[in-house]
């Protein structure tokens, strides 16, 4: 059973500007907000603040793709990618404890509120530390990676996402991820099928679309 207390690494990213929540936004007036939100039949506490996305609730992307999620391995090892203050990763840390959750993103509030939210929730399976993408993932035996991507952040940017997690995953690992139809679910879905060979729709609703792809090889 794995078990460590989180912390943030601190790692090299690409100099972004700070208007975005998918940049660092390390110089934002604070607007901290307290509430409580239940993903998976469990109430989570957050804070989040200006500069993250979606502050006030957990977005209905989101929440559609926690609750569609089945791990590949309740024990094995799962990275969240664009965690901002922490939904997708708590809730999964929180739903299987015997797993280690990573979390990663590139804007420094939101990695600070992630690993606020984790100690506050007790959940000591979960690291959370800065990455561009993948520039700061170093291992390569995830047996699932989990992604709302940034689509403001453009194509390429969602796209690295999705190539660059099959090298990073174990075989029979899954790519999950969610994204809207409208924002670019069919190009992500072709270019999913392109670097696995396969891709399914686990779930939609409401224009949403739960994209899975399995490391097969």
């Amino acid at each position: 059973m794995w078990r460590s207390s989180f912390s943030i690494h601190r790692k090299a990213v690409e100099n972004v500007s700070n208007k975005h929540y998918y940049t660092k936004n390390s110089d934002l007036d604070h607007n901290r907000k307290t509430w409580n939100f239940e993903l998976r039949g469990a109430s989570i506490k957050f804070i989040s603040d200006a500069g993250v996305f979606s502050k006030t609730t957990v977005d209905f992307g989101s929440r559609l793709l926690i609750e569609s999620f089945e791990a590949s391995n309740p024990s094995g090892k799962m990275l969240d990618v664009g965690c901002g203050y922490g939904p997708i990763g708590l809730a999964f840390a929180k739903s299987y404890p015997e797993a280690q959750v990573d979390m990663i993103d590139v804007n420094d509030r939101a990695l600070e509120l992630s690993a606020e939210n984790a100690a506050n929730n007790g959940l000591a399976n979960v690291r959370v530390f800065e990455s561009s993408v993948y520039a700061g993932v170093t291992d390569r035996d995830y047996t699932d990676i989990i992604s709302n991507p940034p689509i403001r952040a453009g194509k390429k940017i969602v796209h690295e996402i999705l190539t660059g997690s099959f090298e990073r995953l174990e075989t029979g690992g899954s790519l999950w991820i969610v994204i809207q139809k409208k924002q670019g679910g069919p190009s992500a879905a072709a270019k999913m099928e392109e670097v696995f060979g396969n891709v399914g729709v686990v779930a939609k609703d409401k224009g949403y679309f739960i994209y899975r792809s399995m490391k097969e090889v």
